[in-house]
């Protein structure tokens, strides 16, 4: 009993005397950042801390629990350019840890400085001497995974094409989670109304077309660079066109081939009776073109009011009232050395610079002029006595034309010449192109003709208009490669008969049906890929385009395709031109059919299509669906004494 007192007197007194044995007081201890990271990256005080993550949150860990009272006035997140970034705050380990989370993710790329301030306190009162940490934010955005458009891959491959108008079927797969209460609006497809909606984790948003696209059109899809992940990552946003397809019905009740090349005849014909300058009956250069003239286009005009006349689309009476009014206005317009300009005034007769020094005579378009008036002298009736005085001023007109004046002298053909300039523009007549049909009435001339030597050396260059070369498995007889645009078969021969025209150089029907099989062929093989290039779709000639008026080819593609081209070429590419001309006019004729026929060009991959006519586009397809059907103009311009003779002339069988 005495030893256990003795025991807890001892206790008692080292309880006294020795109280270093109880833990010290924990508030002379600092408090310490042992570690601060971001995700998966740690956020050091040495650094440089880069590519933190933009969408994660930061943890500090301490080596003591916190005074949690202290904690938010003690936290401060800054943005570079020191603005302030607002977070919540969370607590692990026993408050020993800080969670700290942006409200909106971190911007990419970008600095931020963690400021822990010295009025931060332990729980038990440990203090602070504060410190900052600098980051920065990696590239981390919200991204496409993958898109498909009705199957096909869509995030990579640009310009699909032929994708139903009817059904458009759009899947996007994301990186992150959207916001189900707000992405719908960020998405568009063209201006249709869109049925929208996420699945797989809010990852995946399908999207389908509530009403049709139009058809045949360039449709873009786009997703606003404005969306947000759940979390608020940045999106660069996406865009990518595809071509719809075409909407195959007819536009038009079907008619037999042979009524809807009446159709097409009768309808373009009105550009030239209809529209004709009321004040002279000459065809105006386009349709938007005013007073403005043109002197070509009136010859391949006047060939037409010869198909016109004897298919009955218009009368007799009314034709050939229609032309004296030309014949009038030829006879009283400006005329240098009896060649017309390019254009007139068509209510003054006046010129019209068609370009810088050229305010003279042109010898080419003045040829087309010649060579629609020597076919209407060959219809018209000389028996005839009003008939009969026509055909006289007809004479008059074609016997003043100088064509030797246009030569200075030479074995060539000068395209103009200007009563201020002279000959300063100093272009030759040189083929092969359209221009054949000059040297061929040049030479005809019972007044003022050219030499056989201006035809050999000057249009032919002694040869050099040859090529021989084969495109497509197609031998090229003449002119450059590939064989240019198709104006060169046609304006020339809306007259000349080119069934059995031979001379030294080439058979021109060869020729014209060789050119025409080569354009055809490029069309086909499409190898620029433009949209609505094939085998019922095709013909590059000069025309209008997106931009301006082109001589379009195959060496000079820019994905215009000008009705003319095919359709003109119906005598040499029957099949073909055939086929063109239905799908022009019941596929495409809600676009492409207007009140004078075929408008004048489309771009189907620009989405361009054409308002226009001119009258150069529009002649030919009158005089060469004729000539294809009854052979009219070629037989009455072959006809002609003076053509016969020229032909001969220069070494042509015929």
């Amino acid at each position: 009993m005495k030893s256990c007192t003795i025991i807890g007197v001892l206790v008692i007194v080292m309880l006294i005397f020795f109280p270093s044995c109880k833990k010290k007081n924990s508030s002379t201890e600092s408090l310490a950042v042992e570690k601060v990271t971001a995700g998966s990256s740690e956020i050091t005080l040495q650094g440089p801390n880069f590519n933190i993550p933009v969408d994660s949150s930061i943890l500090i860990q301490f080596n003591v629990s916190l005074d949690t009272s202290t904690v938010r006035k003690s936290l401060v997140l800054k943005r570079s350019g020191n603005t302030n970034v607002l977070f919540g705050i969370t607590y692990l380990n026993r408050n020993q840890t800080v969670v700290l989370t942006p409200a909106t993710v971190f911007n990419p790329l970008t600095n931020y400085v963690l400021q822990i301030g010295s009025t931060l306190l332990g729980a038990s009162g440990e203090s602070f001497s504060g410190t900052s940490y600098s980051f920065t934010t990696n590239n981390r955005k919200l991204t496409l995974k993958s898109v498909t458009l009705n199957g096909l891959e869509f995030l990579q491959n640009k310009n699909l094409s032929n994708i139903d108008y009817n059904h458009e079927d759009i899947e996007l797969m994301f990186s992150d989670p959207l916001d189900s209460s707000d992405y719908k609006t960020y998405f568009t497809l063209g201006a249709s109304f869109l049925s929208i909606s996420l699945s797989d984790s809010n990852r995946k948003v399908s999207i389908t077309n509530v009403s049709p696209l139009p058809d045949y059109t360039l449709t873009q899809f786009t997703v606003s660079s404005s969306l947000k992940s759940k979390k608020g990552l940045l999106f660069n946003g996406f865009s990518n066109s595809f071509y719809t397809s075409l909407d195959s019905t007819y536009k038009f009740p079907p008619l037999s081939d042979d009524a809807l090349l009446s159709l097409v005849q009768q309808q373009t014909l009105k550009y030239f009776v209809d529209f004709a300058h009321p004040a002279c009956g000459m065809a105006r250069e386009r349709n938007t073109s005013g007073d403005v003239v043109t002197t070509g286009g009136s010859g391949f005009g006047v060939m037409a009011l010869v198909v016109g006349i004897n298919r009955g689309f218009i009368l007799r009476d009314q034709g050939l009232a229609q032309f004296g009014k030309i014949l009038t206005f030829l006879e009283t317009c400006d005329r240098f050395h009896g060649v017309w300009p390019h254009w007139m005034d068509g209510t003054t007769g006046k010129v019209v610079p068609f370009g810088p020094k050229d305010d003279g005579g042109d010898i080419v378009e003045t040829s087309y002029m010649v060579m629609g008036l020597y076919t209407m002298r060959q219809y018209l009736d000389s028996t005839n006595a009003s008939e009969k005085l026509l055909i006289n001023r007809i004479n008059a007109l074609t016997n003043a034309v100088e064509y030797d004046w246009y030569t200075q002298g030479q074995n060539v053909l000068y395209w103009n010449w200007s009563p201020d300039y002279g000959f300063a523009i100093n272009v030759k007549v040189q083929g092969y192109n359209e221009t054949l049909i000059t040297y061929v009435v040049a030479a005809s001339s019972t007044t003022h003709p050219i030499s056989a030597a201006a035809y050999s050396q000057g249009y032919a260059q002694n040869g050099a208009i040859k090529n021989g070369n084969s495109y497509y498995g197609i031998t090229l007889p003449l002119g450059q490669a590939y064989g240019g645009p198709l104006f060169f078969t046609q304006y020339t021969y809306l007259g000349l008969d080119p069934r059995n025209l031979n001379d030294t150089y080439a058979n021109y029907w060869t020729q014209n049906v060789n050119q025409s099989m080569i354009n055809y062929s490029y069309c086909v093989a499409d190898p620029k890929k433009y949209i609505g290039y094939n085998s019922t779709s095709w013909g590059l000639t000069a025309s209008d385009d997106p931009g301006a008026y082109t001589a379009h080819s195959p060496a000079n593609d820019d994905g215009v395709i000008t009705p003319t081209a095919a359709v003109s070429s119906l005598p040499y590419t029957p099949v073909q031109s055939m086929n063109a001309i239905r799908k022009f006019y019941y596929i495409l004729g809600n676009r492409l059919w207007g009140q004078y026929g075929y408008y004048d060009a489309f771009d189907v991959s620009a989405g361009w299509w054409a308002t226009s006519y001119i009258a150069i586009d529009e002649g030919p397809i009158v005089g060469m669906i004729e000539n294809y059907r009854t052979q009219l103009l070629w037989n009455l311009f072959m006809s002609c004494p003076e053509i016969q003779h020229g032909l001969t002339k220069l070494g042509f069988t015929y």
